[in-house]
């Protein structure tokens, strides 16, 4: 994973890329990549707060090396972003909580996240040895979820998540296939203490400041 900016807006603007290369499934709900698929990158660029271009994919595309990957947009500081591990699980959190939100919300209520375009906040990258079926991810993509929700309300924030939080689970191709990814299955455990190490931590050392 490496750490580079670009001036953007005025504002000087981080990104963490992951090249993985051949070799390598994903499951995201990213807006360039996302869904499952065999995918090389990951991107997690950071934007401003009051992003306002209608062509997010476009311009994660720009922002990639070329190919199939996998492009998510924060507006928090990526490089304040929290790394922890687990039995051979990798998670990664760029953590901002500038509009907290409760999943089920009460109908009509207003998100200003969600003005005008999705940039995500709470944003994680998780990295598996071992391979799984389609089934398995989709398991491994509610167990980030959980394990994410659980660690914002220990750190003392009343939320769910934000509004636009973006998850990216992947798994090498080859190699045995696991058929679980559940909380209490062996990879979906440590997936579960990864992903709660990294999203704890970083909630705890947010602050306003993050946002420009």
């Amino acid at each position: 994973m490496k750490l580079t900016y670009r001036v953007e807006d005025g504002a000087r603007l981080g990104a963490l890329l992951w090249e993985f290369g051949p070799g390598w499934r994903m499951i995201s709900s990213a807006l360039l990549g996302g869904g499952i698929g065999v995918r090389e990158w990951v991107l997690n660029a950071q934007v401003v707060a009051g992003y306002s271009r209608m062509d997010p994919v476009d311009h994660l595309v720009s922002l990639g090396p070329g190919g199939d990957g996998v492009g998510m947009l924060t507006a928090a500081s990526v490089d304040r972003y929290i790394q922890a591990s687990d039995g051979g699980v990798e998670a990664y959190a760029t953590v901002g909580l500038r509009v907290p939100t409760w999943a089920a919300a009460p109908e009509g209520a207003q998100d200003p996240e969600l003005a005008p375009i999705r940039a995500g906040t709470v944003n994680i990258v998780a990295v598996l040895p071992v391979a799984m079926t389609d089934a398995a991810l989709v398991n491994a993509v509610m167990t980030v979820t959980e394990a994410k929700s659980q660690a914002l309300i220990e750190a003392g924030f009343p939320c769910t998540g934000t509004a636009s939080d973006a998850v990216c689970v992947a798994v090498p191709v080859e190699g045995p296939v696991e058929l679980f990814g559940g909380p209490r299955s062996e990879w979906g455990a440590r997936l579960a203490r990864a992903v709660h190490t990294a999203v704890r931590r970083g909630a705890e050392a947010w602050r306003p400041r993050d946002f420009k």
